[in-house]
C-alpha cells in the first residue's frame, strides 16, 4: 500500500481574551486548527496528524486553503513519501507546499506552512508509531531527555487588575510548580511597570525568578531606558525590547543591560535568524532565542535555523521557543533545546500539556505517547477529532 494524504483539512477558530500586552489585544484573535488525513492505521485508528498555530498571530486558513494545501494534494503521492516509502518525508511536503513561492515574505505564509508542518510531523511520529521527541532524536543520533524546563507565561494587563490580582496570578504559578514567571511590561509607563515589578519580586521572593517581555514597543531611547531601570532588578531576562527586525536597537541594549535579553519569536525564517545573530549583538553566553517553529515554516525550517545557530557558535540549548504548545516540547525533548513557554490559564486548549503532566521543580517529563501527544489532552484531542478523525 503506497501511503497518501488523503485531505488536508482547516477550520478557523476564535481564541479570543480581553487581555493585552505593550502592542495588541486579544479580543479578536484567532487560530488555524489543521488535520492531515492519511490512509494509514495504527492501533485499530486512522492516523490523522493535527498542527495549530501560536497565539499572537491570526488565522491562516485563506493562505492554508488557497495555496498550500492544495500543492500537497496535487503532488504525486510517491514524490511525497520518505527514501523508504513506509513514512511521509516532512522535508519532501515542505518542498512541495513551497513551490513557486519567491524569497522572502515571511510574515503571514510561514505560519500557514508551519501549522501544516506540525500536523505532518505528528502523522509521520505515529506512522513510526513513536513520540515525536524520540523520532527526532533518533534522527539527530542523541539520546532523548523526557525532561523540559518550562516557565509561565502570563502578566497581561487586563480590565480592572490591580497590582495585588498580578501578585495572586504569579503565586498560582508558583504554587503549580514552576519556578520562572513572566509578565508583561511597555503598556503603561515605566514608574507603573516599575511599581508592577517590584510587587511582583516581593511576592516571589526567593521562590521564583521573574522575565519580563515588552512585546517589541519601545523604541530606542525608550528601550535603554527601561534598560537602566531593569539592570537594578534580579530578572531571568529582558525581552523583546524593540521591533523585531531593529537588530541595531538590540545590539544598543547589551552596552546599558548586562543581564539576560531574549527576543526571536517575531523571526520567521533562518536567514532572519542568522541576521539577528550577524546584527543583533546578542550574546550566546547569557541570551536567550525564541523563535516558534509554528510561526516559522514549521519543524523543516526550524532545523535550518539550528544549523545557522551552531555555525555562530550557539548551543540549542539557548533556545526556549515561544508559544507554549506540545510541538516545541517535543523538539527542546529531541533536540536538546533549551526548554519551553507554558501558559497555565491562556489559549485553551491548545497550551498546556497532556492530562497528568505536572509542572516540578518548573520542568515537565514528557509521556510517551505517539505523535506530538495530542492525544493525551482530553479538551484538546476533542475539538481536534471534531475536524477529523
Amino acid at each position: 500500500m503506497t501511503i497518501r494524504i488523503l485531505d488536508i483539512v482547516e477550520v478557523t477558530k476564535p481564541i479570543a481574551s480581553p487581555i493585552r500586552n505593550a502592542y495588541i489585544d486579544f479580543s479578536k484573535m484567532t487560530a488555524s486548527l489543521v488535520a492531515v488525513v492519511t490512509n494509514v492505521e495504527r492501533n485499530g485508528r486512522r492516523v490523522v496528524g493535527y498542527g495549530f498555530n501560536s497565539n499572537g498571530r491570526y488565522g491562516q486558513g485563506g493562505l492554508i486553503r488557497e495555496r498550500f494545501a492544495g500543492r500537497i494534494r496535487e503532488a504525486e503521492p510517491a514524490a511525497l513519501l520518505d527514501e523508504s516509502g513506509d513514512n511521509l518525508c516532512p522535508h519532501r511536503i515542505w518542498a512541495a507546499m513551497m513551490t513557486n513561492e519567491k524569497p522572502g515574505g515571511h510574515g503571514e505564509r510561514s505560519v500557514a506552512v508551519g501549522t501544516i508542518d506540525m500536523a505532518v510531523w505528528d502523522a509521520v511520529a505515529k506512522i513510526a508509531d513513536k513520540p515525536l521527541f524520540h523520532l527526532l532524536a533518533e534522527r539527530a543520533d542523541r539520546t532523548p531527555d523526557p525532561r523540559v524546563f518550562v516557565y509561565a507565561a502570563g502578566g497581561y494587563y487586563y480590565p480592572g487588575k490591580d497590582d495585588a490580582a498580578l501578585r495572586a496570578e504569579m503565586r498560582s504559578y508558583i504554587d503549580r510548580g514552576y519556578t520562572v514567571v513572566k509578565m508583561k511590561i511597555g503598556g503603561e509607563s515605566l514608574a507603573i511597570d516599575r511599581r508592577r515589578i517590584e510587587s511582583v519580586l516581593a511576592e516571589i521572593g526567593s521562590d521564583a525568578q521573574l522575565a519580563v517581555d515588552a512585546n517589541g514597543r519601545f523604541d530606542t531611547l525608550t528601550a535603554i531606558q527601561y534598560a537602566r531601570a531593569l539592570r537594578e532588578y534580579p530578572l531571568f531576562w529582558y525581552e523583546e525590547a524593540g521591533d523585531p527586525l531593529d537588530y541595531r536597537l538590540q545590539a544598543a541594549l547589551a552596552e546599558f543591560y548586562p543581564g539576560a535579553m531574549a527576543t526571536g519569536e517575531n523571526l520567521f525564517s533562518h536567514q532572519d535568524a542568522a541576521n539577528l545573530l550577524r546584527y543583533g549583538g546578542m550574546r550566546p553566553d547569557r541570551d536567550w532565542l525564541q523563535f516558534d517553529c509554528a510561526l516559522s515554516y514549521g519543524l523543516v525550517e526550524y532545523l535550518r535555523t539550528l544549523d545557522v545557530l551552531r555555525e555562530a557558535g550557539w548551543s540549542p540549548s539557548r533556545c526556549i521557543p515561544h508559544g507554549g504548545h506540545q510541538m516545541s516540547l517535543n523538539i527542546a525533548a529531541g533536540l536538546g533545546l533549551g526548554g519551553n513557554e507554558s501558559y497555565p490559564d491562556l489559549f485553551q486548549p491548545y497550551g498546556g500539556f497532556p492530562d497528568g503532566v505536572r509542572v516540578e521543580a518548573g520542568h515537565i517529563v514528557m509521556p510517551a505517547l505517539p505523535g506530538i501527544g495530542f492525544e493525551g489532552k482530553s479538551d484538546l484531542i476533542r475539538v481536534m477529532r471534531d475536524l477529523a478523525q
